[in-house]
């Protein structure tokens, strides 16, 4: 039998043992402790890169925008200046007042910013700073900080400011936040007005802020007066394609961009396409002279019925003529049947090289990166030359159609249009469209249509003004809204020696008392060109004199007139 002897326990070796144990708890320990030492030095460090990333980024933005040069109108009003200015801004997790009572003094204050129920929702939001007013009056600081709230602060910061406010605005563009051009002008000169060496100069753009000031009032008047959804204006020099006015509404304030919405922001003269109705008649017309198509000014077309093409029928106004008409007939009474007549005649091929001539197949040629492309047809049937003809079946920008009524009437000379002043013999050499004969018959019959068609409206005394109506079905998916219509006028003055082209287009206009229900260009577009003209004309240089006219005296023997005959009203 084996005997179990017990050794006895030496209390050195647990000493040893638990300092062991103990060693490596503190080991441990300590390493847990360098670790977390480690991580939070990292955080910092993070923390300390971003603080001094985003001082640099916002350095980088005042430079961007401090270095910026200005830009001016062709006459030196300034568009775009770049300022020192006060911000307006509030801590609200700091802040110590009432905030309804401060809400209701900075209302008071900053009427234009918002009222007090806007003010109170800034003071109370779950964030830590937000502005309340940029390019503040130091006078505006002043009363501000008088209310005591150690929450509202101030500062100091260099801006873009547009001191004409919304004029012009979708010409002029607006910044991003780190002060680069977004859109417009300030878009496309964004390394011209940034280079060192050039942003010293202010750059000249096209525009007169007095034309544009004229032709915003009245779009601005008549979009109200018949509730359009929309409206568009252009003045242009037919000689050198300059844009002297680009107005598109509903506008924008570029120094609250963040204020608009996407209908606001959109350039409707650059950027939105529409089917242009009888504008394009003297397009057709000029076409027709041009190939040879019409060699006789006398040649009448048939327009006594209703055409049958297939299975569409094109009729005319109830009420116009139902005869055959000639050529400045045709287009005095904005006969659809004799243009689409005549368009058959020139055929297919030769409509479409004049209106890739005029560039009505690319986007409009102009600096500005806001464009939009043309709806060409897809097939030209025969239906398709006939209605293009009095522009149905093919949408273009307001833009493309002033650049091609300048051609009408210069002579015959496409150039592309510019927002960048153009010092005298250096416009664009263009191309050659129309012959001087053609185009010298365009303004006969141009200047006809308002002596005595439905351009009447548009006539502004003194300035012999010629142009064409123009009233088209909005077009929508799948066909044609005909509650809505675009209702468009272009014109050219003075028609006996042209320099500029003037075009309004109201989108969606409705009747009214005055117009008799009427919404087509002759009642509410045309008349928007007149009252223009007649405010602008002087201040470009053109002096009214009604003892001058262009003459028209070899076409008016021509004409059918019938006293008994109702007005030409509709397109």
């Amino acid at each position: 039998m084996t005997t179990l002897v017990a050794r006895p326990v030496s209390h050195r070796g647990t000493v040893q043992q638990r300092h062991q144990l103990v060693a490596t708890a503190h080991t441990r320990l300590m390493m847990m402790m360098l670790a977390f030492a480690a991580a939070v030095l990292l955080v910092i460090a993070r923390l300390g890169m971003l603080a001094v990333l985003s001082g640099s980024e916002a350095e980088a933005r005042a430079a961007a925008i401090a270095g910026r040069g200005d830009i001016v109108d062709r006459n030196g009003a300034p568009l775009a200046r770049t300022i020192d200015a006060w911000t307006i801004a509030v801590h609200p997790k700091k802040l110590i007042g009432d905030p309804m009572e401060i809400a209701a003094r900075l209302a008071a204050l900053m009427p234009d910013r918002g009222d007090q129920a806007w003010f109170y929702q800034q003071l109370t939001k779950p964030v830590s700073f937000t502005y309340l007013q940029r390019r503040a009056s130091p006078a505006l600081v002043e009363q501000v900080n008088a209310i005591g709230e150690p929450a509202l602060v101030f500062a100091r910061e260099t801006q873009r400011l547009y001191p004409q406010s919304t004029m012009a605005a979708h010409a002029l563009g607006f910044l991003s936040v780190d002060g680069r051009g977004m859109s417009g002008m300030e878009r496309v000169l964004d390394e011209r007005l940034t280079n060192p060496a050039t942003a010293g100069k202010p750059v000249a753009l096209s525009l007169d802020t007095r034309v544009q000031a004229a032709m915003e009032s009245e779009l601005g008047r008549a979009m109200q007066t018949f509730s359009a959804r929309g409206a568009g204006g252009i003045v242009m020099d037919v000689s050198t394609g300059e844009v002297i006015a680009m107005v598109s509404l509903p506008t924008f304030n570029p120094n609250r961009v963040g204020m608009a919405g996407s209908e606001e922001l959109r350039n409707i003269t650059t950027q939105s396409v529409f089917e242009l109705g009888s504008t394009f008649k003297p397009i057709t017309m000029a076409t027709a002279m041009e190939t040879g198509v019409v060699t006789s000014f006398a040649r009448r077309f048939d327009a006594t019925h209703p055409l049958q093409v297939g299975g569409y029928t094109i009729h005319d106004e109830r009420g116009d003529p139902k005869r055959w008409l000639n050529m400045a007939e045709t287009l005095i009474y904005s006969s659809n049947i004799a243009t689409a007549r005549v368009a058959d005649e020139v055929g297919p091929e030769r409509m479409q090289a004049m209106f890739r001539k005029l560039g009505f197949d690319t986007r409009p040629d102009i600096e500005l990166r806001e464009k939009g492309g043309p709806l060409w047809p897809k097939y030209w049937a025969r239906t398709t030359t006939m209605t293009t003809a009095y522009g149905h079946g093919i949408a273009v920008t307001p833009l493309h159609l002033a650049s091609a009524y300048a051609t009408l009437v210069n002579g015959g000379i496409w150039r592309p249009a510019t927002l960048l002043k153009v010092e005298p013999g250096h416009a664009a050499a263009g191309r050659r469209v129309l012959s001087e004969a053609t185009s010298a018959r365009m303004r006969q019959m141009l200047r006809l249509i308002v002596m005595r068609g439905t351009g009447r409206k548009g006539d502004a005394p003194g300035y012999r003004v010629g142009g064409k109506t123009g009233t088209a079905e909005a077009a929508v998916a799948g066909g044609y809204d005909r509650s809505r219509n675009v209702a468009t006028f272009a014109a050219a003055f003075p028609m006996d020696a042209p320099r500029y082209v003037v075009l309004a287009m109201l989108d969606s206009p409705l009747g009214t008392k005055e117009t008799y229900g009427w919404k087509t260009a002759a009642w509410n577009a045309a008349p928007v060109v007149g009252r223009t003209i007649s405010r602008v004309g002087a201040m470009l240089g053109v002096v009214p004199d009604e003892r001058r006219d262009i003459d028209v005296s070899d076409i008016v023997p021509t004409l059918w007139d019938d006293p008994s005959r109702r007005q030409p009203t509709g397109q």
